[in-house]
């Protein structure tokens, strides 16, 4: 019976975060686990997503801007109050930039859901980024649409996906998407393979050769264009 009581009391502390819990190196073939964890990660931010625009006529989250149009922080403090960290997003000033005096000593504090789930990274880096760019849902200064007007459906258009390099989680900085130009990197948290949350809150699992063309379907919210989703997924 002692021996339940201390099982359950170590469990509890694991889920707490209190004890740090070793991170596989990036080299290493991920587990179920930590694919899981990465993919409920997106989730769980996909439907901050949902709340946000649920709060805010059925507007999408996007960076936060200067009165004359200058990105200061990032989408991701954006939904901290729709992902349990309203006290997080209170200490930041939103009128300076993500390094103001102020804002960069919130870097350190970056949620744990933002967080790689394996391999190293620097503090207060993240591999969940949105695209942005004319062709995307974000456009090049905010949101294009609304939930429920994007053109070729939620199911039918990503919203979050694991890039290939880790930014600040707080910075204003995406990946940079050209319909004609090779995709930027992809795939950085697994070796390659990655997963995408849709804006219907779904996640695939994208194989490492997936195919360029239907990925850049998935990308453009509003192309009209049929995805061969067996091109992508793993």
């Amino acid at each position: 019976m002692r021996t339940a009581w201390v099982c359950l009391a170590f469990l509890a502390i694991l889920l707490a975060g209190v004890i740090a819990i070793p991170v596989a190196r990036a080299d290493e073939t991920p587990t179920r686990k930590e694919i899981l964890t990465s993919q409920n990660n997106l989730k769980q931010i996909a439907l901050a997503f949902h709340n946000y625009a649920a709060a805010n006529n059925d507007a999408l989250p996007s960076d936060i801007y200067s009165a004359d149009g200058k990105p200061l922080l990032s989408w991701r403090v954006a939904v901290l109050p729709y992902v349990e960290a309203d006290n997080l997003y209170k200490q930041f000033k939103l009128d300076e930039p993500w390094d103001s005096d102020n804002n960069k000593k919130l870097i350190e504090m970056m949620p744990k859901l933002y967080a790689p789930v394996r391999g190293k990274a620097k503090a207060g880096h993240t591999f969940y980024q949105t695209f942005t760019g004319k062709d995307t849902l974000f456009g090049d200064k905010g949101a294009l649409f609304k939930i429920s007007t994007i053109p070729d459906g939620t199911s039918n258009t990503a919203l979050i996906v694991e890039a290939g390099e880790t930014v600040i989680w707080s910075k204003p900085a995406d990946l940079v998407f050209d319909q004609k130009k090779t995709l930027p990197k992809l795939g950085g948290l697994f070796g390659g393979e990655l997963n995408v949350v849709r804006c219907d809150g779904s996640v695939i699992r994208v194989k490492k050769d997936f195919d360029e063309a239907e990925m850049k379907k998935l990308i453009m919210p509003a192309d009209g264009n049929v995805i061969d989703f067996d091109k992508l997924k793993k």
